[in-house]
């Protein structure tokens, strides 16, 4: 959920409030550097970014505030070996955007969303069926799918 417009914190403060979690003041800087980056950064790329507007937050801090976001629905933890782990990355990477939508993962390790309307068509183009054939012959019932573009950046080009 890259959001340029989000200049303030009283932005990150009221989303907070909407999730149902206590406004901090390091919650609310975690948070807006969360929302102020289109990349999706580790939980230490966080701690990085935060401590110098936060020099007092912990690591364990950071670790603690994206967990409860987690939890209430705030952003999405890409765990390693799922969707839109960085090559050669071990550690989970956190998402604002909540929403259904594709990563794209470059080579150089770079994870990015896919624009809105490329993920919406790629879904709408996954056939029903398709769907519907894995929770027969697997016996589930398939509650979200994920999609992950894994790709080489061109010269020039614009990721």
């Amino acid at each position: 959920m890259h959001s340029p417009g989000l200049h303030h914190g009283r932005d990150a403060g009221q989303m907070l409030e909407r999730h149902g979690l206590r406004h901090t003041r390091q919650r609310q800087a975690v948070l807006t550097a969360l929302l102020a980056t289109a990349e999706h950064p580790t939980a230490e790329e966080l701690f990085e970014s935060v401590r110098q507007r936060e020099p007092g937050i912990s690591l364990a801090t950071v670790y603690n505030t994206l967990d409860a976001f987690v939890r209430r629905g705030l952003a999405r933890k890409l765990l390693p070996g799922s969707s839109a782990e960085a090559p050669g990355s071990p550690q989970a990477r956190y998402d604002a955007d909540t929403s259904d939508h594709a990563h794209l993962v470059t080579q150089d390790g770079r994870v990015r969303d896919v624009p809105e309307d490329l993920s919406r068509a790629l879904r709408e183009h996954l056939p029903q069926e398709l769907i519907e054939a894995i929770e027969r012959r697997m016996g589930v019932r398939v509650d979200d799918l994920r999609v992950e573009v894994r790709a080489t950046t061109l010269p020039g080009g614009a990721c």
